[in-house]
């Protein structure tokens, strides 16, 4: 696991400085603090910083091919390197380490930009040819390992992290008013888009190839949706087998490594299945809270006793919002999911036994997991069947009147959301409950330069081109949903905020959920599998009911979250009141204060729970002092 960065001119003559490149790993030296590394060819100049876990004593970065016309900077891990390199051996390529990286030079030597079709793992990667005067740039399929670049016809500049190219000088910080919305939207920033105009992230299952002063981007891999005609039991089978054989190619390592365990469905499949083939107890790591309704450590203990694994806890309690502002320099970009807390701290917490952990992240995605699929249904079958005037007014009305609960979940609070997503169209599916600032809010929020910079009025028509695109020859709702999940929510919000939390403790995170066949099998799994009535997951479950506790099987979902809400009332107070003060929106001129003033008035008094709103207009605030001061 590493971080890369690297920096191209289109004129021949202008030499690339290793000071420079120097600065840039220096920005993303947490993603590996073992050693750095340099290549210049003139124009040209790679950079990385090594976290080591495989072929400690001669992986060093960056690699080349035989004769050293190609060179590579990687970051990531490619768990079929060692077939592969029989593979090419049988070819006559000659290798002179062990590590996963070479495996990838000699693969493009051979197969040329095809080489990613050959790949099984998480990467991001750039090689230099010598010989075509090209540089070429891959993300893995499902987009695990972050890639970012800036190009102005002058240059190519990339790296593992945004504040990597803010290294590189005369670097433009131009804030993309389309992203700061589809920020305040949805609390992340979709690819390709990035908070600065300038910048933007490669998306995954994407290479970029740099020729000639131009770069071309072409997509190399997407999930096909097609029915399976195996039979249910037959189904479950390959599901398990396929899944234990993920969990297995994922331990290859020569350093220490555990797991997540939240006590959900997935986090215990991974170790239950991580269980049955180490030969030592696995290292478990959860978080908990104060605060019981949104404390789960009792599952996570009862799989850690089940599995007599090597655990450990930590408790969470509110002065962990004082790493907002560092947390903030790792992410690089606003971001507003609350959970960012509690992986940041389970991170730490775990590095200090190991270097690497396997998540259950993924499994939601792939099997309906989340409850906006149950909304969706709901809404689907009973409520769009109300007259518009009870549905639209009415029950909006009593929502309005009844004050949330200060409780994670409960039936207000999950009525009041409902209600909230319904006012958005239809044609959004369940990902309108994954929707926090509604079109109406932003009438009121943004102010008048902020709405004419906004060029795209439709926040959601990337959402609306995913269901749009999707091919699938059936009318199978469920798996369209988890195409767009794939697509949307979990690369630019789930993997990032697991990437850049782990990797800010230098801890290599691994999600056996995610390898690339196992998201093609899922695809194939009917939705009627996923997903029966109010009952999520209902094929992952029957796959694992022969290892995990029925107590953790069939209980509610719950989430990772922390009680943000209420800590905004209390010690996150001073926090908010300082960074939404009405000079300082006034000062920025993106905002209208006197809203801002009424969402904070309402939250206080507890007449609405503004949470998201308001830690997104945190995070933006802070943020904008840190990068844009």
């Amino acid at each position: 696991m590493c971080g890369i960065c690297g920096i191209v001119y289109s004129d021949r003559e202008q030499q690339v400085e290793q000071s420079l490149l120097k600065n840039m790993c220096d920005a993303i030296v947490h993603r590996g603090p073992d050693d750095d590394g340099y290549y210049t060819d003139r124009h040209v100049g790679l950079g990385m910083r090594r976290l080591s876990i495989i072929d400690l004593s001669t992986g060093k970065q960056p690699i080349s091919n035989e004769d050293g016309k190609i060179w590579i900077v990687f970051n990531g891990e490619i768990y079929n390197h060692k077939e592969i390199r029989k593979e090419l051996e049988h070819y006559g390529h000659h290798f002179k380490t062990q590590t996963d990286t070479e495996a990838i030079v000699h693969a493009y030597e051979e197969y040329g930009e095809n080489c990613v079709q050959k790949l099984n793992g998480m990467f991001a990667f750039a090689i230099w040819d010598q010989r075509k005067n090209q540089i070429f740039l891959a993300r893995d399929r499902v987009g695990i390992k972050p890639l970012y670049y800036f190009f102005d016809k002058k240059r190519l500049v990339f790296g593992s992290e945004l504040k990597s190219i803010l290294q590189a000088g005369e670097i433009p910080r131009r804030i993309d008013l389309q992203a700061l919305d589809n920020f305040l939207t949805l609390e992340y920033i979709p690819a390709p888009l990035s908070i600065f105009q300038d910048i933007r992230k490669l998306a995954p299952a994407h290479t970029l190839t740099f020729k000639n002063n131009d770069i071309s981007i072409r997509e190399y891999w997407d999930v096909e949706l097609k029915t399976n005609g195996s039979q249910l039991g037959e189904l479950t089978t390959n599901l398990r087998d396929l899944l234990q054989d993920a969990v297995k190619i994922r331990l290859m390592s020569d350093v220490p490594l555990g797991a997540f365990l939240s006590g959900g469905v997935d986090s215990s499949s991974i170790v239950a299945l991580m269980a049955q083939v180490m030969d030592q107890p696995v290292k478990t790591f959860s978080i908990g809270f104060e605060d019981s309704t949104y404390n789960e450590l009792e599952y996570a203990r009862l799989i850690a006793k089940t599995f007599k694994t090597d655990h450990h806890e930590f408790i969470i309690k509110p002065d962990a919002v004082e790493l907002s502002d560092t947390l903030l320099k790792y992410l690089d970009e606003p971001f507003g999911d609350f959970s960012i807390f509690p992986t940041y701290l389970v991170s730490k917490m775990a590095r200090e036994y190991v270097t690497v952990v396997l998540s259950g992240d993924g499994g939601d995605e792939l099997f309906a997991g989340y409850d906006t699929y149950i909304a969706d249904k709901i809404a689907k079958k009973y409520y769009s069947r109300l007259p518009h005037g009870l549905r639209n007014g009415v029950m909006t009305k009593i929502m309005d009147l009844i004050p949330p609960s200060s409780k994670k979940k409960g039936l207000i609070n999950r009525a009041k959301r409902f209600v909230e997503g319904t006012k958005l169209p239809e044609d959004l599916h369940h990902t309108r409950w994954m929707i926090f600032l509604q079109e109406a809010e932003k009438d009121l929020l943004y102010s008048r330069e902020m709405n004419s910079g906004i060029l795209e009025k439709d926040s959601y028509k990337f959402i609306r081109n995913y269901f749009s695109n999707v091919a699938y020859n059936g009318s199978d709702e469920i798996n369209k949903q988890m195409y767009v999940d794939l697509k949307t929510y979990l690369v630019d919000d789930i993997l990032v905020k697991v990437d850049r939390m782990s990797m800010a403790t230098s801890l290599e995170a691994r999600v056996p959920f995610l390898d690339y066949r196992f998201v093609e099998f899922a695809a194939t799994i009917p939705g009627e599998y996923k997903m029966q009535g109010k009952k999520t997951k209902v094929i992952l479950k029957q796959a694992m009911e022969e290892l995990l506790p029925k107590e953790i099987l069939y209980r509610g979902k719950e989430g990772f979250s922390i009680p943000i809400k209420n800590w905004l009332k209390k010690e996150l107070k001073p926090l908010m009141m300082d960074t939404l003060a009405p000079e300082k929106i006034k000062r920025e001129g993106f905002f209208n204060s006197e809203y801002i003033d009424k969402l904070v008035n309402e939250h206080l008094k507890g007449a609405e729970n503004h949470s998201h709103r308001l830690w997104a207009l945190i995070i933006f605030g802070r943020w904008y002092d840190l990068y844009m001061s």
